[in-house]
C-alpha cells in the first residue's frame, strides 16, 4: 500500500472519529436538565461498577485477561481483539476484588475467573519468569509490543504480580479450591527471575528478548511508575535483588532526591524528565500504589504520601492556573496523564500539555485529593454525560478542540475502581500490605511502615 493511500485512509479515519464524537448530543456542552444528581456514595458505586465491568464482561474470553483496549465506535482497531495486556490485567485482578466486596460479582464467579487466568498465565510465554507486555489471549504466545519488545517486560510483570499477590491474600484462608488458587499464584510469583534482569549490575532492566537480547537497553532508575518493580524484586523469596540494586539503580546513589517545588508543593523526588516538565504524568502516582500503600510509608529518600499527594495537588493547581488558557480547565476539570490524544498516544503532563484531559488522572487520585477528585467526578457525570459510556468515562477528551474518542485503555480504567476503593475502605492496600514477602522486601530496602486504615464508605 502506497504512502499516499495510507495518508488518505488516515485522514478519513480522523474525519469519521471527529464526526462520531460531534454526533453525540450537543457534544460535551449539554447539561442534562432532567438528570437528578446522585448522592456521592451512589456516584462512586456507579463509576466503580462501570469500570470494573471493563475487566469483567469486557475481558478476552479464552484467557479471562484484560484486553489492551476496547473501541466502542468500531471504526478501526489498532490492535487485534485477542491482544491482552499484562499490566492492565494486574489492575483488573484487583478491580474484580472490589466487585466482590461491592456485591457486583459473586465470590464464586470471581474464583472461577481467577483460576482461568492463572492457568492461562502458567502456560503463556514467559522469559526467565517474566511475561511480555502483550499476549495473544487465544494462544498464550507473545504479541510484540514493538519490533524488539517481544520478550520479557519486567515492569508490566510487576504490575501483574502486584494484582496476583493481592488476590492471594484475599483467598488465602478460604476453601480448598481457593487454596488451590493461592498455590498456583505462589508458583507463578516464585518463578519470576527478578535478579536475572539486573544483568549482574546494580540496576533492573525493563526488557529482555530471546531474539534481540538486551538491545532495548532500558535500565530503570530515577523516579517514575516503577517503584513496585523494585519492591517486588527485593521481596522475591527465590530471585531477590540486593539493596544495592535499589540504592544505586533506582535511587541513582541518592540523586533521585529533589529539593525543587512546583505550585508551592515539594516534588520530593526527581522525575528525571528530559524536557521542560518538572513533574510526570499522574499515573506515576497510581500504578505502583494500587497495592503499595504510600500512607505512612517512607525510606531514606522520600515520604511516599507526600510524594504522591503532592503530585496530584500539582496537577490540580496547574489546571486551576491554566497557563495555556485551555477551554474548560479548572477546579472541576483537571488531570493529565498518558492517554489518547488527537495526535496519538501522548504523555500529558504540566510542561507537555496538549489540552487533553484524561479522567483517570483525577479519578484515580481520590485518596490524595478526595474533594477535588469528587468535584471532577460530579462535573463529568452531571454536566458532560456524553463523555461517559458503558465502562465509565472515555479515555480522553478535549474541550479545547471539541474532541473525544469513545474508547478505553485497560491501564487507564483499572486504577479508577481500585484507587476509589482504597480511598473508601483501604481494601487493596490492606490486603497487599499484609503479604509477608512484600513486608520482607520493604524492610530489606529500608522502608518504614505505619498501619493505616481508611474508611470513607
Amino acid at each position: 500500500m502506497t504512502y499516499h493511500r495510507l495518508k488518505i485512509i488516515f485522514f478519513f479515519s480522523i474525519v469519521i472519529i471527529l464526526f462520531s464524537c460531534k454526533k453525540k448530543k450537543e457534544f460535551i456542552s449539554k447539561v442534562e436538565n432532567n438528570l437528578i444528581p446522585m448522592k456521592e456514595n451512589e456516584l462512586l458505586d456507579t463509576i466503580q461498577k462501570q469500570t470494573i465491568n471493563y475487566f469483567w464482561e469486557g475481558a478476552e474470553p479464552n484467557s479471562g485477561l484484560a484486553r489492551e483496549r476496547l473501541h466502542m465506535d468500531n471504526i478501526y482497531p489498532t490492535s487485534p481483539k485477542n491482544t491482552v495486556t499484562t499490566g492492565g490485567s494486574g489492575f483488573g485482578l484487583m478491580a474484580i476484588l472490589v466487585g466482590i466486596e461491592r456485591g457486583f460479582i459473586t465470590r464464586e464467579e470471581a474464583l472461577s475467573r481467577y483460576l482461568k487466568i492463572v492457568n492461562f498465565l502458567d502456560k503463556a510465554d514467559r522469559f526467565h519468569g517474566a511475561w511480555p507486555h502483550w499476549i495473544n489471549g487465544e494462544t498464550g504466545n507473545v504479541t510484540p509490543f514493538s519490533k524488539k519488545d517481544n520478550g520479557g517486560d519486567l515492569v508490566e510483570t510487576a504490575f501483574l504480580v502486584q494484582g496476583l499477590l493481592t488476590v492471594s491474600e484475599y483467598f488465602k484462608e478460604g476453601s480448598k479450591e481457593e487454596q488451590d488458587l493461592v498455590s498456583k499464584i505462589d508458583k507463578l510469583w516464585k518463578e519470576v527471575e527478578w535478579d536475572w534482569y539486573t544483568k549482574g549490575e546494580d540496576v533492573l532492566y525493563w526488557h529482555w528478548s530471546p531474539e534481540y537480547n538486551w538491545d532495548m537497553n532500558f535500565p530503570v532508575g530515577g523516579y517514575n511508575e516503577c517503584l513496585i518493580m523494585y519492591v517486588l524484586a527485593a521481596a522475591s523469596p527465590t530471585h531477590s535483588i540486593t539493596k544495592a540494586v535499589y540504592e544505586k539503580g533506582w535511587a541513582r546513589n541518592g540523586a533521585i532526591v529533589s529539593k525543587d517545588s512546583l505550585y508551592g508543593e515539594p516534588l520530593v523526588l526527581d522525575y528525571f524528565e528530559h524536557d521542560e516538565s518538572q513533574v510526570g504524568p499522574l499515573f506515576w502516582a497510581h500504578y505502583s500504589y494500587l497495592g503499595l500503600n504510600p500512607n505512612n510509608l517512607s525510606d531514606q529518600f522520600a515520604d511516599y504520601w507526600k510524594l504522591t499527594q503532592n503530585q496530584a495537588k500539582i496537577h490540580y493547581k496547574y489546571a486551576v492556573d491554566n497557563p495555556k488558557k485551555f477551554k474548560g480547565y479548572g477546579s472541576t476539570l483537571w488531570g493529565l496523564t498518558s492517554s489518547y490524544s488527537i495526535k496519538g498516544y501522548a504523555g500529558h503532563r504540566p510542561g507537555a500539555d496538549l489540552g487533553v484531559i484524561s479522567p483517570t488522572a483525577a479519578l484515580s487520585s481520590f485518596p490524595y485529593t478526595p474533594n477535588e477528585s469528587m468535584e471532577m467526578l460530579k462535573n463529568i457525570y452531571y454536566n458532560h454525560d456524553s463523555l461517559v459510556g458503558k465502562y465509565g468515562p472515555y479515555d480522553a477528551f478535549s474541550l479545547q478542540d471539541n474532541w473525544c474518542l469513545p474508547r478505553y485503555l485497560a491501564i487507564d480504567q483499572g486504577p479508577i475502581p481500585v484507587m476509589i476503593e482504597n480511598y473508601r475502605t483501604g481494601l487493596l492496600w490492606n490486603l497487599f500490605m499484609k503479604n509477608k514477602d512484600v513486608l520482607t522486601g520493604l524492610k530489606k530496602l529500608g522502608f518504614t511502615i505505619k498501619t493505616h486504615k481508611q474508611n470513607n464508605n
